[in-house]
């Protein structure tokens, strides 16, 4: 029986999970789960990167003091952005969150004075979105930012947490594929880009594929956490990329769609898909395990949903004076069962909005930006909760078929399965409406691919499991499956 502990973050919470490897399968535990909320400072959006060491201690610590022989630690995190370190070591600021509004227009000005966009997709074939490291990279030298200026080492977020635990540091591939940085022919950062930033290669670390091992707790982390000297191993640190390496599939003929406030609908292909229509369509090529390339296309999920309830929720606090029948009409009206049944309900016109429309990005209001959209593409504007839910279902699954069958025209193989991971593969209707509309059986499951990946890879260093296909069938072992089927 072996122990592995994963420090799985999210753009809005982090997890402390630990995941047992024994007679072939893989159980896992929750030890610890904390917000990762965006701090709002001086007009600009951060990460609390030091609250988010400290949360992982506290996860370390609960693990020392049950007595848990934790076999390795390993890191996964969202991808894109990236914390800025000194000569000394220290911190320089906290990263600039990704939905921070200092890269808007950014894309086009690099375009413009750096590199052609068709010769930047060449080069890394990832999806233009303006998030990305480069245009952040960018913006923050147009801006003057002085930790920039000041930095000696750039570390994504999977990396500097590694460093802050180990002090070592290693440039991850997969969360390093993310940054629209990486040259997926040369396997490294693409010089030639660098070079229209201005910025020098060794500011990062050293390559490392997923199931390096990184290096040990420091002594500090040691004393703190009352653990031993663990190895800390470089999983898949791009969360997606984890989440992939444990969709259950038995062979290559199949889909992913990695659901949750993004929707990642791809497939895993030998080689990076990189041509003209793949450009047109906006498709990227991330980093996946054992070689492969996830080629994918970001589709907005369940954000405009999320951001509706949370709208609704203002509204019902607001209407209600007394607390207690706030939050029970809370409960009742916004649970994620009542919203659906009423969307299913619904008998009003079908009204189909494009979830990756730039005005659904960060809306100050979405309910606003769905009633502008609307009214700009002459539909009816939904009004009630159940119809603004089956506008939004309906749309999300429209979009799912359309970039479906993009897929099918890229991949290198028939498709015969969709794989739905994470936490929208709870969704029974969803799933269905899904396999309906693309005519394809859907396997749901695991709604924690997340941590099963990161677990697994670790494993995988440890060499208790082989390649990416033995540590799927330990998972399909460990997991029951939902199955549906299109309905005739």
């Amino acid at each position: 029986m072996k122990h592995y502990l994963a420090i799985d973050l999210g753009a809005t919470s982090g997890r402390t999970i630990i995941g047992t490897l024994h007679d072939g399968r893989v159980d896992l535990e929750e030890l610890t789960r904390f917000d990762n909320p965006l701090i709002a400072l001086g007009g600009h959006l951060y990460w609390d990167l030091y609250a988010l060491y400290n949360e992982i201690i506290k996860g370390l610590q609960l693990a020392a003091r049950r007595g848990i022989a934790v076999q390795s630690i390993g890191i996964d995190t969202w991808g894109c952005d990236f914390a800025l370190f000194g000569d000394d070591g220290s911190l320089l600021s906290n990263p600039v969150a990704y939905r921070d509004p200092h890269t808007n227009g950014m894309m086009e000005r690099f375009f413009s004075e750096r590199m052609p966009k068709e010769e930047v997709y060449r080069r890394t074939g990832i999806q233009f979105m303006n998030f990305n490291s480069l245009f952040q990279l960018y913006a923050m030298q147009q801006h003057g930012n002085s930790a920039l200026k000041a930095a000696s080492k750039i570390h994504f977020i999977p990396d500097a947490l590694g460093y802050m635990l180990t002090g070592k540091a290693v440039c991850e591939y997969t969360v390093a594929s993310t940054s629209q940085l990486l040259n997926p022919t040369t396997g490294d950062l693409d010089s030639d880009l660098l070079n229209a930033l201005g910025i020098d290669r060794k500011l990062f670390g050293p390559m490392a594929m997923p199931g390096t091992v990184l290096g040990t707790l420091t002594p500090e982390v040691q004393r703190l956490t009352g653990m031993g000297a663990v190895p800390l191993i470089t999983v898949a640190g791009h969360d997606t990329a984890s989440a992939v390496a444990a969709v259950p599939a038995r062979d290559e003929h199949f889909a992913y769609l990695s659901s949750g406030t993004w929707s990642l609908m791809g497939i895993e292909s030998p080689k990076a898909i990189i041509t003209d229509e793949s450009l047109n369509r906006n498709f990227t090529n991330e980093g996946g395990v054992d070689g492969t390339t996830r080629f994918l296309k970001n589709i907005c999920g369940m954000w405009m949903y999320e951001c509706c309830r949370r709208e609704w929720k203002k509204q019902i606090l607001a209407e209600e004076h007394d607390e207690e029948k706030a939050m029970q009409r809370i409960a009742d009206e916004l649970s994620h069962r009542s919203l659906m049944d009423g969307a299913k309900k619904e008998t009003a016109g079908r009204i189909i909005v494009n979830p990756d429309d730039p005005m659904f990005a960060s809306p100050s209001s979405m309910l606003q930006a769905i009633h502008d959209y609307c009214t700009a593409h002459n539909q009816p504007v939904p009004t009630t909760r159940s119809q603004v839910c089956r506008c939004l279902f309906d749309s999300l699954v429209e979009r799912y078929k359309t970039v479906f069958g993009w897929l099918r025209e890229f991949a290198p193989f028939d498709i015969d399965t969709l794989h739905i991971i994470g936490g929208g593969s709870l969704n029974d209707d969803l799933n269905q409406m899904t396999s309906d509309a693309l005519g394809l059986r859907v396997l749901a499951g695991p709604q924690e691919g997340t941590a099963l990946g990161n677990i697994m890879l670790q494993a995988k260093a440890d060499q208790k499991v082989g390649d990416i296909w033995d540590m799927r069938r330990v998972i399909a072992q460990s997991i029951t499956l939902k199955e549906y089927q299109p309905k005739k």
